[in-house]
């Protein structure tokens, strides 16, 4: 066996130790994660996926340990390789209404209730969640869980390809640059054009 193989099949058990037992029994298992909770404008994304352990992707980790390439290589053989995929998005309208945090937890419920497939277990990255499946809520799962970081580099994808959208329709702002983040850049199209009917109101942009 190539040292390459060795490295590949040791990544991929220390990453799918929470999903082992459960693929052992020939359980439905999705990784759970939202991307964008702390941008000023545009939605929070969640995305769900159930991993085919036959078919397993090299290389996922967390969204935000990986370049912008890496992820556009990852996403569609994540997509294709998986058993179901789901994603849920609320907007900031919503996010003003019932905060951030409960929007991420509707954006995580509407992600598996998108799948065409349903889990029997749902592994979330610290985020308690309610369903007819079996929930673990991990800290830091993103980094541990390979279903939830192949679910962070779906969210992320759909996500920056919305705010790059949002960018044609708002232009001015620089959406395609910093994804609504609060970058200097940012701040700076906000003072001079004020807010747009994407951005967040409940959150605090003006740092004049």
């Amino acid at each position: 066996m190539s040292r390459n193989r060795v490295q590949s099949e040791t990544w991929w058990d220390e990453l799918s130790r929470y999903e082992a037992p459960y693929w052992l029994a020939r359980r439905l298992v999705a990784g759970v994660d939202e991307v964008g909770r702390g941008p000023l404008a545009g939605p929070v994304v969640a995305a769900a996926v159930i991993l085919d352990p036959s078919s397993p992707v090299q290389g996922i980790r967390d969204s935000k340990a990986l370049t912008a390439l890496t992820r556009a290589r990852l996403y569609p053989e994540i997509v294709h390789n998986a058993v179901a995929v789901g994603v849920g998005m609320v907007g900031p309208r919503t996010i003003d209404r019932i905060n951030i945090y409960q929007a991420s937890r509707v954006a995580m419920q509407r992600a598996i209730e998108a799948m065409e497939v349903m889990p029997q277990v749902v592994l979330s990255d610290a985020m308690p969640l309610h369903g007819p499946y079996t929930v673990h809520s991990i800290i830091h799962g993103d980094a541990v869980s390979v279903s939830i970081g192949a679910a962070s580099i779906v969210a992320k994808i759909i996500r920056d390809r919305y705010m790059e959208a949002l960018d044609g329709v708002y232009p001015g702002y620089g959406f395609s640059q910093h994804k609504g983040y609060p970058t200097v850049l940012h701040r700076k199209r906000l003072r001079e054009l004020g807010p747009s009917p994407c951005h967040r109101r409940s959150f605090h942009w003006d740092d004049s």
